[in-house]
């Protein structure tokens, strides 16, 4: 088996499965947990390796719930050599993969257990940004619910809503395979202290999810409310106006009745009088409920 490599494959074929058999001692479960497409995070110790699928997130900063994965094999030292190897398969690569290919060979990434922990560190870095851009856009909502903005928000704070349910899922399973790649596997020493370093920031990853999710469930009540406030100003208005208008109906209900001797009704300045109670009327109802601060 080679010593102190990394070697990523992308999408293999069947003979590239034989080949990569052929020079790694694979288990057979392993092997098919690598091959099956829509598998989340999970880890495994076997005899002769670790093994860790790690799915997280494709597009985090687009808010976007898709999903990109990477398996990796963790091959422990030999007797002849003291830092053994790596093996990393995915379909179409990740994220992030690029970025950590660069770093082999400086910046502190020269063993298979370092190009392990920035892999992971890199993944759980996904949630992050997916942190950072739901923070933004909920900060933007916040700003159209204060500015009294006409635009229903419920609706998308529900998908955000959905969408954080599915990646806190992500994030709370990616966690609990570290956690038992901690716990359970074959490395010691430096090695798991950088696995612990990964956990650690992980962790806080599942933290800021859950607070964003608070931030939701926060911004749905505020909406909610202020809708609520914008009603019962409408109701309140409109109650104003029509007890305005009560009296002024009783008025004219009054002199609406088809008595004979009403001395209104012959008298030259009826129909002004009339008008003038409605005016004088309503002009004080206005003015009491504006002093009251209801209108």
């Amino acid at each position: 088996m080679p010593q102190n490599v990394w070697v990523d494959v992308q999408a293999p074929t069947p003979e590239e499965w034989q080949s990569i058999r052929a020079a790694f001692p694979l288990h057979p479960l392993a092997m098919e947990d690598a091959q099956e497409e829509g598998h989340w995070s999970r880890f495994e110790s076997y005899p002769a390796h670790d093994f860790i699928t790690y799915r997280t997130l494709s597009k985090p900063e687009e808010c976007d719930e898709f999903t990109e994965r990477i398996s990796l094999f963790l091959f422990q030292p030999s007797a002849a050599h003291e830092v053994g190897s790596i093996l990393s398969i995915s379909r179409r690569g990740t994220l992030y993969l690029g970025d950590v290919w660069k770093m082999v060979g400086r910046e502190s990434v020269n063993t298979p257990a370092e190009v392990a922990y920035e892999l992971l560190e890199h993944g759980t870095d996904t949630f992050g940004l997916y942190a950072n851009a739901l923070e933004t856009r909920i900060e933007g909502m916040q700003e159209q619910v204060f500015k009294n903005e006409p635009r229903d928000l419920i609706t998308t704070v529900f998908e955000y809503k959905h969408d954080l349910a599915k990646v806190r899922r992500l994030c709370s399973d990616a966690r609990e395979a570290l956690l038992l790649l901690v716990r359970h596997g074959h490395a010691e020493g430096g090695d798991a202290i950088l696995y612990r370093d990964a956990l650690s920031n992980l962790d806080r990853a599942v933290l800021r999810l859950e607070g964003e999710r608070e931030a939701l469930t926060s911004l749905l009540d505020m909406s909610l409310g202020f809708q609520g406030q914008r009603m019962n100003e409408v109701i309140r208005t409109l109650t104003v106006v029509s007890t305005i208008f009560l009296p002024l109906t009783f008025l004219a209900g009054v002199w609406g009745m088809n008595f004979k001797f009403m001395p209104e009704l012959q008298w030259p300045y009826g129909y002004a009088l009339a008008w003038g109670s409605f005016v004088l009327v309503g002009l004080i109802m206005a003015l009491y409920f504006k002093r009251r601060g209801w209108w």
